[in-house]
């Protein structure tokens, strides 16, 4: 992807994020021992991202019988993620194995079936990539923590639907926007075989951020437009405030990564 490509890509995506990440953030990032954590924390936040979308469709468009076989589809990656088992080559290539049913009674289900679908299939391939990444440069997968940035966003999600549903999908496009805006960040300042493979996910990271933002609105059919700034200044605080972690959605660095033991 050329640069002016880049930038094209990104305009839309820096209008909507209400800052960009700190210059602290990427001279963490940049350090060569902070690389196996950050693609740890990035693997696991591919997942993540999967596992979001699952239960979107499993929650609001499918029934029983499609949302048992998408647990099916991503037990896989759960079992080799959070329980250890399985060899992670053996991931390569799995797909759904059900056509998805949408609920007839719901007019939106058919289009969140489809783009999360999609999601889901890319998140997971983006987790087999990033795998490949830490085995060409011998870094072993390790359990890690989760970051304060997730929950940050959803503990502001509203408890009665419809709200609830589009104040996630809102909390879904935010999170893809930073991915790619921290992807174009951390591109230049990473080893050429990352940058690239981080370069190249920015296409898909964005159209991510477009399909959850069109599905909150459509779901929603009414201005949201105060709801989506909102959560554009949770976001931003969540980014720019200080933090004591470090992790690939984490805030602005408050010590040296390799001294966080001490903290």
């Amino acid at each position: 992807m050329q640069n002016s490509e880049w930038q094209q890509l990104l305009q839309p995506i820096n209008r909507f994020l209400g800052c960009t990440t700190p210059d602290a953030w990427l001279e963490q990032a940049a350090r060569p021992e902070n690389l196996p954590g950050l693609l740890r924390d990035h693997l696991i936040c591919e997942l993540k991202a999967a596992q979001s979308a699952m239960y979107l469709i499993r929650r609001y468009a499918v029934n029983d019988s499609s949302a048992d076989a998408l647990l099916q589809w991503l037990k896989p990656y759960e079992d080799f993620t959070y329980r250890q088992q399985g060899d992670w080559r053996a991931l390569a290539g799995l797909s759904l194995k059900k056509s998805m049913i949408p609920q007839a009674s719901s007019r939106y289900a058919q289009d969140l079936i489809d783009k999360m679908v999609l999601l889901i299939k890319e998140e997971l391939h983006h987790f087999y990539q990033v795998l490949e990444v830490m085995a060409a440069n011998g870094i072993a997968y390790e359990k890690t923590t989760s970051s304060r940035y997730a929950k940050g966003l959803l503990r502001h999600v509203r408890t009665y639907e419809p709200q609830a549903m589009v104040d996630k999908l809102i909390c879904g496009a935010y999170i893809e926007a930073r991915s790619c805006e921290r992807f174009a960040r951390l591109a230049p300042l990473l080893p050429v075989e990352i940058a690239e493979f981080y370069t190249s996910l920015l296409r898909s990271e964005a159209r991510h951020y477009q399909d959850y933002l069109s599905l909150a609105r459509q779901i929603a059919d009414t201005d949201i437009s105060e709801r989506i700034a909102f959560f554009g200044k949770v976001e931003a605080e969540l980014i720019s405030s200080p933090d004591t972690d470090f992790k690939f959605h984490s805030g602005c660095p408050t010590i040296a990564v390799g001294d966080q033991s001490a903290a």
